[in-house]
């Protein structure tokens, strides 16, 4: 089976690449600039495609030449600070470009998978279902809200997977995560405030990728939450991530999130029930320790 992966050079788009090929699919990469991912022992079963998501014949002529049974649509902007000051750019990528995969996949595909996140939600109530009423108080959320309506009313088979706080390896050319941020600042010997009143179940990029994988396989159709177990802060990360490196944990200050000013809201709590994807798909995640010693080699 053929499966098309945009964005590929992502922290996600690379660990979903690779549990592909090693479950024997065939797997097209496609991203902005060059592979950041370059697999070995695959033969042709591996090969990547520059694609500009929101370019209309970009778009049309990689699903032309390749014709993928499966799309997963992981590609977007996600910095919800970056979002809130470039509107058009985030719509231009996060809609427009959403509209013009899909448009494409109902012409060549069989099933497509709309990669989502826990900002779809306002935050007030915390430990989300998938039916939870969808109330975005970012931009980046509502944009991602506006695709999630688009994937739900097209003509293909179609699963929305939500996520939330994705860590792990940090693969070529990814930006840094939660826990890399950590480790790398307290390594330096900086002094960082983390904040200790969001709450968010953290959530393995490897799980990720096999709950995709596991939706690929079983045809699965519908929304689903993956993420991690564990209900934390990100204060509780910063502190557990410390513990288990033996670092300095006093250079980490308790702050609450209004000691920062940043353009894009938070949701304040959210994290997920994922009760459904365990059920139904046979997901279960690793516990935020047993991810996190994974990440670190330890």
């Amino acid at each position: 089976m053929k499966v098309l992966v945009t964005g590929a050079n992502g922290l996600l788009g690379q660990h979903l690449v690779m549990q592909l090929l090693e479950k024997g699919f065939t797997v097209i990469g496609t991203g902005k600039g060059d592979a950041r991912l370059h697999p070995e022992g695959v033969g042709d079963r591996y090969t990547y495609r520059t694609l500009d998501v929101s370019d209309p014949s970009d778009v049309q002529e990689v699903m032309d030449a390749v014709k993928p049974e499966v799309v997963v649509h992981a590609a977007a902007m996600t910095q919800v600070d970056e979002c809130e000051l470039a509107p058009e750019q985030c719509e231009k990528i996060n809609v427009t470009g959403t509209s013009l995969v899909l448009a494409d996949a109902e012409l060549y595909s069989s099933h497509f998978i709309y990669i989502s996140t826990d900002f779809v939600f306002d935050g007030e109530q915390g430990n989300y279902k998938e039916d939870d009423d969808l109330k975005p108080i970012s931009y980046y959320g509502f944009t991602k809200m506006q695709a999630e309506a688009m994937t739900e009313t097209s003509s293909i088979r179609w699963a929305i997977v939500r996520t939330c706080l994705v860590y792990g390896d940090t693969l070529e050319g990814t930006r840094s995560n939660i826990i890399s941020w950590v480790k790398d600042s307290l390594e330096q010997g900086k002094d960082i405030r983390v904040v200790s009143d969001q709450w968010r179940t953290p959530t393995f990029v490897e799980d990720l990728a096999r709950g995709i994988v596991l939706i690929i396989e079983q045809k699965a159709t519908g929304v689903y939450h993956i993420s991690g177990k564990d209900l934390l802060t990100p204060y509780d990360i910063a502190i557990q991530t410390a513990d288990l490196l033996q670092l300095d944990k006093s250079k980490i200050t308790k702050v609450d999130a209004s000691t920062f000013k940043q353009p894009g809201k938070r949701p304040p709590k959210t994290g997920f029930i994922i009760d459904k994807a365990r059920k139904e798909l046979g997901f279960e995640p690793v516990s935020f320790a047993e991810g996190l010693k994974k990440m670190l080699g330890i």
